[in-house]
């Protein structure tokens, strides 16, 4: 039989501050990354952001919401995406980063698995990178460390062309563990100063899988790095709710974000702020078993 979720008051102490080019992030609370797609073909908003002033838009919405990071893709990596280019990637993203604030405001993380894309985004002032790979490139790993930057290494199984076609693990959190400490240790040996770590969910996971790593969230607390989750409109939320519109999944997805926190998440990836603020806020008062969050 499974083990169901644990409602008792959890005294976990904060996640250790995150360094960011000379500016941090604590988690004495928990955090909220909102996304930005810059790109035509993403599965939660269609493109709705391709546009610059439309991205510019959404950043400012954001920003005024509660996010404490932006996280600008500039590559769709749904199942079954085949990519773009680096340069195509770097013509959708910098433009994003030459019209922001990177001195004051939430820090600014870009999301791509590509070294040349991560060093502009680097030389452009972004104080975090976002590798859905895991970061097991060495020269990802050094062109971070040499700027002082923050990483987040993920999890993912496969690739996106192919990452859920039969998904199959024989020790699903022992190999999300394993992968994710062992991506840690090498980025911290190369130098990188602070890596938040992403168990993927819904990257190389069926639905059950997704669900189970909500359950035992808590698991990847001991690996003693900050825990990123996503889970916003993704696809087994669609399944459970029956909603099949990535862009209606709200309400499943803001319960999803709620039970990521009360599990032990320090930071939730979404992209509807506003409302993840208030889930989350309600996620660490179970966590707490307090009101005075």
């Amino acid at each position: 039989m499974r083990e169901g979720l644990r409602f008792e008051p959890v005294k976990w102490a904060p996640a250790p501050v995150v360094k960011c080019r000379g500016r941090v992030l604590d988690f004495e609370r928990v955090r909220v990354m909102g996304v930005l797609n810059a790109t035509p073909d993403s599965f939660s908003d269609g493109g709705d952001f391709f546009d610059l002033e439309a991205a510019l838009g959404q950043i400012a919405r954001m920003t005024e919401e509660g996010a404490d990071v932006i996280d600008i893709g500039g590559e769709s990596t749904r199942p079954g995406s085949s990519g773009v280019d680096e340069a195509e990637e770097i013509r959708r993203v910098i433009p994003i980063l030459e019209r922001m604030n990177l001195e004051e405001g939430p820090l600014v993380s870009v999301d791509t698995s590509k070294v040349g894309v991560a060093r502009a985004a680097l030389d452009a002032g972004v104080h975090m990178i976002n590798d859905v790979t895991g970061l097991r490139d060495p020269g990802m790993r050094a062109v971070i460390a040499a700027s002082g930057a923050a990483a987040v290494a993920m999890h993912m199984k496969g690739e996106p062309r192919t990452m859920q076609v039969n998904p199959a693990y024989g020790d699903l959190m022992g190999e999300l563990s394993g992968y994710l400490r062992e991506s840690a240790r090498r980025a911290e040996e190369d130098g990188i100063a602070s890596v938040l770590i992403d168990p993927g969910v819904g990257f190389g996971k069926s639905w059950d899988h997704n669900l189970e790593i909500l359950r035992r969230m808590g698991e990847l607390r001991e690996l003693g790095r900050p825990l990123v989750v996503g889970v916003s409109r993704k696809g087994f939320i669609g399944a459970i709710t029956g909603v099949e519109a990535a862009g209606e999944r709200l309400i499943g997805s803001k319960v999803a974000e709620a039970f990521a926190v009360a599990g032990g998440a320090d930071m939730i990836r979404t992209h509807d702020v506003g409302a993840a603020v208030e889930a989350v806020r309600m996620g660490e008062a179970v966590r707490r078993g307090s009101a005075q969050v």
